[in-house]
């Protein structure tokens, strides 16, 4: 499992096309608000050439690449946070996501309606952020006043929190985010079990038709939601469903020279994923054998029997060493034999922190 990443915006700004277009999810898609009520799921791979090449050089069987899971949930109205549309139902569901995509729209259309009856990125952007700021304030309410209760008791743990919940409700009082200090790692701990739907890792995907995609960002609505993102320090990321559609029905060669035709090096669903990655500080190693070559999502910093226990709870319960190989030190040396013949291959223990391209093999005892 890579990650999962949730599609929110308002109704009818076409989330469930978008979701279908990436993720092939065939999710259903009409010109009406709240055409989905129960989130539609959809998994799908991620992109590395990297795990291509390794398995044609150890001869691999069979390949499995890292996944991730694309979430696409009710619109979102104003007054969502008030029981409006779907209200909590909305809310719950974006509570139970890693990374959120938050979908606007940035092309006119007079046969497909628009809640708000025009389109205005920045407003639609701003309508969400609100709503989950609300939501967030009531939740941290809530959250002090059980833990004014609990504080009698004098435990250290609950007096923390109380004083985080505090200093975020200060923050959303002055219209910001809950600012976390990333450099505390008791802090970050203590924020994820509060589970804060403003500070989940997000971005935005414009949803563009061709001609807005090519020009993305130079004039108009689109260049007005660049600057209002750069602001609130969100990336954009415009996609063109009929484009993806394309792209999805072409063989790699074929998809590649589609996009260097058009000037794009990456697709919307690569750049998707590539954003989610970076938010969520993930990284890939690599299992490469005979019998099937795979591909391992781990976050940055994670430790040889931590990273082991992805692959099998047993791993990471009885590591003992794991023997490490570079991507690159694979790639110039024709594969696993020839890196240890060249002395590439390394031993590393509990300590080693496990690096972006690592190939390995862990030895264990259970």
């Amino acid at each position: 499992m890579g990650f999962s990443c949730g599609f929110v915006g308002l109704p009818n700004v076409g989330k469930s096309t978008i979701f279908n277009a990436l993720s092939k999810g065939g999710a259903a898609s009409a010109n009406f608000p709240f055409c989905t009520i129960e989130p539609n799921t959809g998994m799908v791979a991620v992109p590395d050439e990297r795990l291509l090449k390794l398995a044609k050089l150890e001869g691999s069987q069979k390949i499995i690449p890292a996944t991730m899971e694309f979430v696409d949930i009710a619109g979102l109205v104003e007054g969502a946070s008030q029981g409006q549309g779907l209200g909590n139902q909305f809310l719950g569901h974006i509570r139970s996501v890693d990374a959120i995509a938050h979908v606007v729209r940035v092309f006119d259309d007079e046969n497909v309606v628009h809640v708000a009856g025009k389109v205005e990125p920045c407003n639609d952007l701003e309508v969400i952020m609100t709503e989950l700021m609300i939501a967030d304030m009531e939740a941290l309410t809530r959250r002090l006043e059980k833990n004014k209760k609990l504080i009698r008791n004098g435990d250290a743990e609950t007096k923390y929190e109380l004083e985080l919940c505090q200093k975020y409700v200060k923050n959303l009082e002055d219209g910001k985010l809950p600012q976390i200090n990333r450099e505390d790692s008791k802090e970050i701990q203590a924020a994820a079990k509060l589970n804060l739907l403003t500070v989940k890792p997000s971005f935005v995907i414009a949803n563009s038709d061709e001609a807005t995609f090519m020009d993305f960002g130079n004039s108009g609505a689109s260049k007005e939601l660049m600057e209002y993102a750069k602001e609130h320090n969100l990336e954009v990321i415009p996609v063109c469903g009929k484009l993806e559609e394309e792209l999805s029905q072409l063989d790699e060669d074929e998809a590649k020279a589609f996009m260097e035709d058009l000037g794009i090096s990456e697709s919307g669903l690569e750049r998707v994923i590539h954003t989610g990655y970076d938010l969520l500080s993930y990284i890939t190693y690599f299992t490469v054998g005979p019998k099937e070559a795979r591909a391992w999502t781990i976050t940055k910093g994670m430790k040889a029997p931590e990273a082991s226990g992805k692959i099998h709870t047993d791993l990471c319960r009885g590591f003992i060493r794991m023997e490490t190989v570079s991507y690159n030190d694979m790639i110039n040396n024709d594969g696993w034999n020839g890196a240890q013949n060249a002395g590439k291959l390394r031993i590393e223990g509990k300590d080693y922190v496990v690096e972006d391209g690592d190939v390995v093999h862990v030895r264990f005892s259970v």
